[in-house]
């Protein structure tokens, strides 16, 4: 019988690992700004299928930003 040997993750580089953490800082950047604009066009709209569009709009931002922070945790964590 064949047994095949899994590997651990190989451990990042800290050079590697700083990249990572550059460009989910650059995303958690963009997503606050989306959110940002999403606010704005909440905040300006009175169409009631516009707000219940930015509802949904801004719901999955912050999900996504969440999501980019516990990214940037889990990163800082494991140095």
């Amino acid at each position: 019988m064949v047994q095949t040997v899994h590997k651990p993750p190989a451990r990042r580089t800290g050079q590697a690992r700083e990249k990572e953490r550059q460009e989910l800082l650059r995303a958690l950047s963009h997503t606050r700004a989306l959110i940002q604009q999403a606010y704005g066009g909440f905040n300006t709209t009175s169409d009631s299928d516009l707000i219940e569009s930015y509802v949904f709009e801004i719901n999955a931002l912050q999900a996504r930003y969440n999501y980019l922070i516990r990214q940037v945790k889990a990163l800082e964590g494991g140095l």
